[in-house]
């Protein structure tokens, strides 16, 4: 009887390895890919560079994209486990993957799950107390097979039932990629992407704006997140926010992004920034953010600008002075 085993997918060197060491077992797969505003591929993005849909054509396997909604932002506002250095609760995401991969497993009638982890990779979510923390939480005790450190684990059902083969799996530990590289070559694995973290939610920089995400919003939205990876940020007040667009493409991000109800604007000289407020706008804040967008251009300090209203019909105009200080601006920046 052949076995089916869902795969935790990023497209990754482990996660590409321990797939095809259960292809060489006779073990059909099925990979399953998260995508969220902090990592993973859009279903309906440019396939251009190697990313997750290139990397399972590369190794024969069929792969399901599964976008994260308003359960996984609220997860992540409030995580069990805490965050790491930055704003990354990694022991919760992993065990949320798992509780979804379980759904899947259970509804397609697969066996077991896999994963792409290896012990002590990771220094928060990869220890041996937090893989058994992750597989408790996850629902998944016994039916998770960790392929590239299977030998330093517990057996699992795939293994004690022999569905899975466990002395041809390999004890890989630690951060060095060596071991990985080598079995690549083995196994006719030839591209993949260097390691990098791929996460968002593990850079210090992003942090301060998705945190100001949470402290603001009731309800969270995808569309907040995604349009933290576009512009300079500032806040306004508790009830408004504003970005400022870095070039060209940003600015045409932002006025593609923009919804019916928030105003976008720019200078009317130059090609410079455009600047969108999201939520409530008054006269005194649309004045600030224009005092903002100002010192982003080439206007000259202490003079009177033309700003105009970007409706999507007939363009509306209000002047600003060019008032703001370096210190003006940063006060308002998250």
């Amino acid at each position: 009887m052949t076995r089916t085993a869902i795969a935790l997918f990023s497209g990754g060197l482990d996660s590409t390895l321990s797939i095809r060491l259960m292809q060489e077992q006779g073990i059909k797969v099925q990979a399953l890919h998260f995508t969220s505003p902090f990592f993973g591929v859009s279903p309906d993005a440019d396939c251009g560079k190697y990313d997750a849909r290139r990397a399972a054509d590369m190794i024969n396997v069929p792969l399901t994209i599964v976008s994260l909604g308003e359960e996984y932002l609220e997860m992540l506002r409030k995580p069990k486990h805490g965050y790491g250095k930055a704003i990354n609760p990694c022991i919760d995401c992993h065990a949320y993957f798992l509780r979804k991969a379980k759904e899947i497993m259970l509804s397609s009638g697969a066996d077991f799950v896999i994963t792409g982890e290896v012990l002590g990779q990771r220094p928060m979510s990869q220890r041996r107390d937090a893989l058994a923390i992750v597989e408790r939480d996850g629902g998944m005790e016994g039916l998770l097979l960790r392929p590239l450190s299977a030998k330093l684990l517990p057996p699992t059902i795939p293994e004690i039932e022999g569905w899975v083969d466990r002395e041809k799996l390999p004890s890989i530990k630690g951060r060095s990629r060596r071991v990985q590289m080598r079995l690549a070559a083995e196994l006719g694995v030839t591209e993949y992407p260097n390691a990098a973290g791929g996460c968002l939610l593990t850079e210090l920089t992003y942090a301060s704006k998705v945190r100001d995400i949470f402290d603001h919003s009731e309800h969270l939205k995808a569309r907040d997140f995604r349009l933290l990876r576009i512009g300079r940020h500032f806040r306004l007040d508790a009830g408004t926010r504003f970005i400022v667009g870095r070039d060209n493409a940003e600015n045409d991000l932002l006025f593609a992004n923009r919804i019916e109800g928030e105003t976008a604007f720019r200078w009317d000289e130059g090609n410079g920034p455009l600047g969108l407020v999201i939520g409530e706008i008054t006269e005194d804040k649309l004045q600030i953010a224009a005092r903002i967008l100002l010192r982003y251009t080439k206007c000259e300090k202490g003079s009177e600008a033309k700003m105009v209203l970007l409706t999507g019909s007939e363009d509306e105009q209000f002047n600003c002075v060019n008032s703001f200080l370096v210190e003006d601006t940063e006060k308002f920046r998250i």
